[in-house]
């Protein structure tokens, strides 16, 4: 199977469950990827922003990598998250981890020290040539301060062959329709925002990199299939099944939100590591409103 049968569709930035003590919990681990894979989703990215990667390191990271591939069993693709503000200790990660069973890796761009436009060229370009997997890189400037600019990412694009992807979440369709007019017909570029998936698909997106699909992994990859298949009426109105719950899982922080959802689910309690804290008591009673709208 080819790059982009794998990644096309619908990936999951799956969520790490943890108990009061703190310790991941992977009874509730292993409910939430049997219940995003019988969902139909098509991959899932393990430690990304979602899976509280900033909280885990090291033997745990390793131990997290290994359960899912042993839960998984070959039935959907799987990204590891491997990233950082370090380009040697990102290529420490790349060397160490055992990675087997995996399919990708998922490298944010570089945070907090703000990088100029070379400096992000010529980390991915290290990562490219040293790499032990495909590498999708992720563009969230919101999180990490710094844009990936669209000149950069096609940059990257045609000339950081092992780079097959890009997880888009500038927000900026001006950035998007450069990428996609502009980038080698190979590079697939994912939408890593929920709420412009759709559109990002009308103008040349191949799938989305989700949040919401730990929750209602069946509804919203079928929005994703149609809207891939060019059926935008069909997909439109799952779309706007949820986008008022898209909202609701950032207004107090992510994945804050999510768990919330998953909680009231029975899939892990509403547990985090500090510093991510649950969500209001008043939020938390919207979003248990917000779930009566929803059949999945």
């Amino acid at each position: 199977m080819s790059l982009r049968e794998k990644f096309t569709g619908t990936g999951v930035a799956i969520a790490t469950p943890f108990d009061a003590q703190g310790n991941i919990d992977y009874p509730a681990f292993e409910k939430l990827i049997n219940h995003i894979i019988n969902g139909k989703c098509e991959y899932i990215v393990v430690l990304g922003t979602t899976g509280e990667s900033a909280t885990i390191h090291g033997k745990e990271k390793q131990e997290v990598f290994s359960f899912v591939k042993k839960v998984n069993q070959g039935r959907v693709s799987l990204i590891a998250g491997i990233g950082g503000n370090d380009t040697k200790e990102v290529l420490k990660g790349f060397k160490e981890f055992d990675l087997a069973g995996y399919d990708a890796i998922l490298v944010v761009s570089p945070y907090y020290n703000k990088p100029n436009q070379e400096g992000l060229f010529q980390h991915y370009k290290v990562l490219n040539d040293n790499t032990p997997l495909p590498v999708m890189m992720y563009n969230v400037p919101g999180r990490t301060g710094q844009n990936v600019s669209a000149e950069t990412t096609v940059r990257i694009a045609n000339e950081c062959k092992n780079i097959f992807a890009t997880k888009e979440a500038c927000g900026n369709f001006d950035q998007f329709h450069y990428i996609i007019k502009n980038k080698p017909a190979d590079f697939m570029v994912i939408s890593g925002d929920d709420g412009i998936a759709l559109p990002m698909i009308a103008v040349g997106a191949e799938g989305v990199v989700s949040v919401v699909a730990n929750a209602y992994p069946k509804g919203f990859s079928e929005m994703i299939r149609l809207a891939l298949k060019g059926d935008y009426a069909a997909a439109r109105k799952l779309h706007y099944q949820y986008t008022d719950i898209i909202n609701s899982l950032f207004a107090e922080g992510s994945p804050s939100g999510l768990k919330a959802y998953l909680s009231e689910m029975g899939i892990g309690g509403n547990y985090f590591r500090m510093p991510v804290w649950p969500v209001s008591e008043k939020h938390h009673a919207k979003i248990k409103e917000l779930m009566k709208t929803v059949s999945e």
